[in-house]
């Protein structure tokens, strides 16, 4: 089986450096290795020192040797830069998600009532989540007893109308004054189902609307939603780019259990293609393969599989904040070795078991608009013959106030950016991504290179209508 996996990585590895061969052609100057190099160096900038300084807080006689045992142990990622050991920038946080003994000293300082599925009581997302579920629960229930044809599709429900203001910022003193700076910034789907009404107010740079003109939406086919525009740099002053725009999100819940998914039609082009392997990170490996035989073992009917993947990945693999996916060769591969991720890296280790198996799936992200808690997400897409496609989160997982309801369900506070993953833009990018998989910060670079996400930074504000 070692075998098998070192040769998946070096096929990732091949699609890279071909990538990277292609730009060096278009542009020279261009070093993938340095590039890599530098992203790394950004993730991982943190000394044993600051790591064991966190720590202290909550743990105030850690020693040394403790943190190089939890080092040793993969509990805290590092690497060997410049030879020393560096560590992930949330190295420290994510201990206490991923120790179990230290989570539960952190959940033991809690006070009680309703808790979240860490122990901890509820809030931010989780909160809202809590009220939600139950009320789109009922409302789905509610039309489906009176039937589709008075209520339209019958499984959406709650909608909520938010207006957003996304900005992204490039500081001053970044490049030379009058250089050209190509923007690309999230924009809302309009091939999705429970979103729609979808309103463009203005977009622009420096604070000024631009005309339409000077304004690009990426071709509706394209996997990554965005508007486009360019702008000059400052010398002494930042440039800002801007959108403003409405729309509507629902919620959505398909109630389903064993027996109800019908036999794929196996013949068909949307079947084939969301069961097939898919750029580096969804590789049948022999490991993958392995595993999704044996946690479906005796199991055959599509939807029990699904879950069987869903609660395996849910109960073993606790979230993590991320390295960036473009430093990742294989992401199912490296949450599995990990023994953590985070949302899109703990969703495509559930694509490359369910695609592994024969069950359609393709992948879904954007942003996460619940009060309080705006954020970048990812989730997925699953399909069920004779039920359709439904949305999956297996970031949020099995929760105690909704049980398995984001297999199946989602709650309306989502901007659905992305149906696919690792595409090109549109107007297509000169550079590398900064984000090779997903798209949801936004994209920027200039005539000599792309811009890191560390050169520049985003916001967005919400403001909500119903």
């Amino acid at each position: 089986m070692a075998k098998k996996i070192k040769e998946g990585w070096i096929l990732a590895a091949v699609a890279v450096v071909m990538a990277a061969a292609l730009y060096m052609q278009r542009h020279p100057g261009y070093s993938w290795e340095r590039d890599l190099s530098q992203r790394i160096a950004v993730d991982f900038n943190r000394t044993q020192e600051e790591v064991k300084s966190y720590i202290s807080q909550y743990l105030p006689d850690v020693t040394d040797e403790q943190i190089e045992a939890w080092t040793k142990a993969g509990k805290l990622e590092s690497m060997q830069i410049g030879g020393r050991t560096m560590y992930f920038h949330a190295a420290a946080p994510n201990l206490f998600r991923i120790d179990p003994e230290l989570a539960a000293l952190k959940a033991s300082r809690t006070d009680g009532g309703d808790v979240s599925k860490s122990g901890t009581p509820l809030n931010g997302h989780e909160a809202v989540d809590a009220v939600t579920i139950p009320a789109i629960r009922r409302g789905v229930e509610q039309a489906l007893g009176e039937g589709t044809a008075a209520t339209g599709n019958p499984y959406l429900a709650e909608p909520r109308r938010m207006r957003v203001t996304f900005t992204l910022t490039v500081p001053a003193y970044t490049l030379r004054p009058g250089k050209r700076i190509r923007c690309w910034l999230p924009y809302p789907r309009t091939d999705t189902d429970r979103q729609g009404d979808i309103r463009f107010i203005e977009a622009g740079v420096d604070g000024k609307a631009l005309p339409a003109e000077r304004i690009t939406f990426s071709d509706p086919s394209c996997a990554h939603s965005s508007l486009y525009m360019e702008g000059k740099a400052h010398r002494d002053r930042p440039t800002t780019f801007h959108e403003v725009f409405e729309y509507t999100s629902s919620g959505e819940w398909h109630p389903m259990a064993a027996g109800d998914a019908l036999p794929y039609r196996t013949d068909d082009e949307d079947y084939r293609r969301y069961t097939a392997e898919e750029g580096p990170h969804l590789r049948f490996s022999e490991r993958i393969r392995h595993l999704a035989d044996s946690l479906t073992a005796g199991i055959t009917d599509p939807y029990l599989q699904a879950l069987a993947f869903f609660t395996w990945i849910d109960g073993n693999f606790p979230w993590a904040s991320a390295r960036e996916y473009s430093t990742i060769p294989n992401i199912p591969e490296y949450v599995l070795d990990a023994g953590h991720g985070d949302c899109g890296q703990k969703t495509l280790l559930l694509m490359a078991l369910c695609r592994c198996k024969g069950i359609p799936i393709r992948w879904q992200s954007g942003l996460m608009m619940h009060p309080g808690s705006q954020n970048l997400h990812d989730w997925a897409e699953i399909y069920f013959e004779g039920k359709g496609w439904m949305p999956v989160d297996q970031s949020f997982g099995i929760t105690p106030y909704g049980g398995t309801f984001f297999l199946g369900g989602i709650e309306p506070y989502r901007m659905v950016v992305n149906n696919g993953f690792a595409e090109e833009l549109s107007p297509k990018k000169i550079f590398p991504r900064s984000d090779n998989v997903d798209f949801q910060r936004g994209e920027v670079e200039w005539d000599y290179g792309n811009l890191y996400f560390n050169q520049w930074s985003y916001h967005f504000d919400i403001e909500y209508l119903d």
